[in-house]
């Protein structure tokens, strides 16, 4: 199976967020942190986390892209139950029995979003709330440009020793 793994390419998500997630930790959307928040709260980092941030499954900082990768049915099972215990650590779920079923929502989301997508593909997420205080996520799949144009400068080039 695939799923999201979190990916770096600065260190910008330590400066952008409250927490950064650390590279290819195990991601999911963590939309169900902001499901309550008030407009009002939505400032400075948490603004950014709330906007653009997908959640590390580990340390629970929060990553602006994901990469698709393969994970093993362990890993699976272990995503599941780090995500039991942080609903029940930070938002109180009574028991590991009630809080199970909505780990594996949340997981399974992830892993049907990575399904069909070959391992390596780059995601990002946006979010944004209504006139009415309604949440809206939107993830998107960052492409490579066309292959026959330029993805980067080059800043040198490798050429052989004429010895």
């Amino acid at each position: 199976m695939k799923f999201f793994k979190a990916i770096r390419f600065d260190a910008s998500d330590d400066n952008v967020y409250p927490k950064g997630a650390e590279p290819d930790e195990w991601a999911v959307s963590g939309c169900f942190e902001f499901a309550d928040i008030a407009p009002e709260n939505l400032t400075g980092k948490v603004k950014q986390a709330f906007t653009n941030g997908l959640m590390g499954l580990n340390t629970h900082g929060r990553t602006t892209f994901v990469t698709v990768a393969d994970m093993s049915e362990d890993e699976y099972e272990q995503a599941v139950q780090l995500l039991v215990d942080y609903f029940m650590t930070e938002f109180g779920a009574p028991s590991r029995e009630e809080a199970e079923p909505h780990a594996r929502e949340e997981i399974g989301y992830i892993a049907d979003l990575c399904s069909e997508k070959p391992v390596n593909t780059l995601f990002a997420v946006r979010r944004s709330l209504d006139e009415d205080g309604n949440l809206h996520e939107a993830f998107h799949e960052i492409k490579r440009s066309d292959p026959g144009t330029i993805d980067h400068a080059k800043i040198w080039e490798v050429v052989p020793d004429d010895a």
